[in-house]
């Protein structure tokens, strides 16, 4: 998140919000991104098991809580189908890559900072 945050610089001249559904076989998962400056991690992703393989399936959760932290993003992670973990996290993560990826695409109409208080950094 961090990292994210550093190469966006002042965020000026960035889409700011993306979204994005994305189905998986049975698995289906929603993901809504603000790159408003504010850590806000919303997760309601409901995990049928604690593992997959070797790795705890809470660290997913964890994962997304960090970068929203470390970018200063609200983001929000919603479940709408699945039954296979591996699935599930697979589907969540694919679609907080489409939403970030539309989030911080440049936006040719767009002048400076897409805030009214002209900043979108802490």
């Amino acid at each position: 998140g961090q990292a994210v945050s550093r190469a966006l610089g002042d965020r000026s001249s960035i889409r700011r919000f993306g979204s994005a559904t994305v189905p998986m076989d049975e698995a289906c998962a929603i993901c809504a991104i603000d790159l408003s400056g504010r850590a806000c991690s919303v997760w309601r992703v409901a995990m049928p098991r604690t593992k997959v393989g070797e790795f705890d399936s809470e660290l997913a959760e964890v994962f997304f809580e960090a970068f929203a932290r470390g970018l200063g993003c609200t983001l929000h992670l919603r479940l709408l189908e699945g039954n296979s973990v591996h699935h599930i996290i697979e589907v969540c993560f694919k679609a907080f890559a489409l939403a970030l990826r539309e989030a911080v695409a440049v936006d040719p109409r767009a002048v400076g900072v897409p805030s009214t208080k002209g900043t979108l950094t802490e």
